[in-house]
């Protein structure tokens, strides 16, 4: 954090005192996660505060399960990660809920992006397993954005003949995704949910899966409610899960969409938005 850092953006009805928070869950890349990927320097500290005080941690990401528990590895015991869009809740290695794909409609998936080249989309498709992440094109250019979130992946020959439960499907769009891929997979949406997640990526789960409706779940599950969850997030993919809050808050750089959804205004996440945001609503000294 800067020596004087900017005030929140927007906190209407702050609190006089300590927030009664139980519940803190944060989308990653573009809102915990600095543009370079790097977690905020005072994350360790105020995690460690967050479990004095009883206060939940839950990173919720489309991110894999594989890659936030070695994001967390020194601090994951306890913690709760709502991974792959909420397909697939894990605590201490535990499986809490999952909403696996059809394995029909992971095959047309795949199918449908290996047709995008033909439209001159260059796409390639993540076919998201509990166990793994996989894949078909080996290209250098497509396995590094991969890496950065399915550290556990694996090159095929065919995605559709892997035997694991799949959770979600992928698309990496080296283009805008809201104009290449996500249009082409738009038949899609009147099944299944068909969500831009990044500026390259669309991924495609059934209808019933969401950030949100993990956090529902969660919820639900430990006796907490929407008063007591603070929730954090910056893209499309979050915004059934800031109305599982009333602590919701959209970061500075979010997109247009998210900022009008959220009933609070962060700043962005290259400022640190979300561990600010959280020693100032608990009233943490970090």
């Amino acid at each position: 954090m800067s020596a004087t850092p900017a005030p929140l953006l927007d906190v209407p009805g702050e609190p006089s005192g300590p927030a009664d928070i139980r519940l803190v869950v944060t989308d990653m890349d573009g809102t915990l996660l600095d543009d370079d990927k790097r977690p905020p320097a005072t994350l360790r500290p105020l995690l460690a505060e967050l479990r004095r005080r009883g206060v939940l941690f839950s990173p919720a990401s489309g991110r894999q399960y594989a890659t936030l528990a070695e994001e967390f590895a020194d601090v994951a015991e306890g913690m709760v990660f709502i991974a792959e869009n909420g397909t697939y809740v894990v605590r201490d290695g535990v499986e809490l809920s999952s909403d696996p794909l059809d394995p029909a409609t992971a095959a047309e998936l795949a199918g449908t992006v290996r047709g995008l080249a033909g439209r001159g989309v260059d796409a390639g498709a993540v076919v998201c397993g509990k166990r793994a992440a996989y894949v078909e094109r080996s290209d250098e250019a497509f396995l590094a954005e991969v890496r950065k979130y399915y550290v556990s992946h694996r090159v095929v020959e065919d995605v559709t003949a892997v035997d694991d439960e799949i959770i979600k499907v992928a698309v990496y769009d080296f283009g805008p995704a809201e104009h290449g891929a996500a249009p082409a997979l738009a038949p899609f949406a009147d099944s299944h949910q068909v969500v831009v997640s990044g500026e390259h990526w669309v991924d495609v789960m059934n209808r019933t899966a969401n950030k949100g409706a993990a956090l529902r779940g969660l919820q639900r599950d430990l006796g907490i409610t929407p008063a007591q969850t603070m929730v954090f997030g910056d893209y499309l993919n979050d915004l059934e899960m800031l109305d599982a809050a009333d602590w919701s808050f959209a970061m500075a750089n979010a997109h247009p969409d998210v900022i009008s959804r959220a009933r609070h205004l962060a700043p962005s996440n290259n400022d640190h938005g979300v561990p600010r945001t959280i020693a100032r609503i608990l009233g943490i000294t970090l």
